[in-house]
């Protein structure tokens, strides 16, 4: 699906980005939400992200959202500034032609170009392919956090991810 442009998000896109992000929460151990998020709680979410200078982004094909990518703190300590953690989700339909690679490069662009020195990806495992997609794109394994996660009556182990961001990456 590289057919999908990749663009700023708005406000009209929250509920579509929302209703993929929900798909990753219920059934699923890749989000450590438990519980789905409302329209209105992804809203507020929105408005924090851009406000605190974060890229939230989207990608839309046929007239609808199919895939989003955002940046936010990787710890609420000023001295991390620098660093951000990445996100990408897609619609399963969306998933396999090579949107997640366009949906994180873009991302890890914006981010270079605001300033941002490190992207950190926390993963869910097993999760091969993103695993494999952020491998891709740079980033490296830097650690394991073992049974970390607990969702589903499960320990779920994650890892941590890195990549080095510079202008004009």
């Amino acid at each position: 699906m590289t057919d999908a442009e990749v663009r700023v998000a708005t406000e009209g896109d929250v509920a579509e980005l929302n209703a993929i992000y929900n798909r990753y929460i219920v059934g699923s151990h890749v989000s450590f939400d438990t519980e789905p998020w409302t329209d209105e709680e992804r809203l507020a979410w929105f408005h924090s992200r851009r406000s605190q200078g974060y890229p939230v982004l989207v990608a839309t094909s046929g007239g609808g959202v199919v895939g989003a990518s955002w940046a936010g703190p990787w710890r609420n300590k000023e001295a991390y500034r620098g660093a951000t953690e990445t996100t990408v989700v897609l619609a399963p339909d969306a998933t396999g032609g090579g949107l997640g690679t366009v949906m994180l490069q873009t991302l890890i662009d914006a981010l270079a170009d605001l300033g941002f020195r490190t992207a950190i990806a926390v993963i869910a495992l097993p999760n091969d392919a993103s695993v494999a997609l952020h491998r891709k794109l740079g980033y490296r394994l830097v650690g394991t956090l073992e049974a970390v996660g607990r969702k589903d009556g499960r320990d779920w182990d994650t890892v941590l991810m890195q990549r080095e961001l510079t202008s004009g990456a």
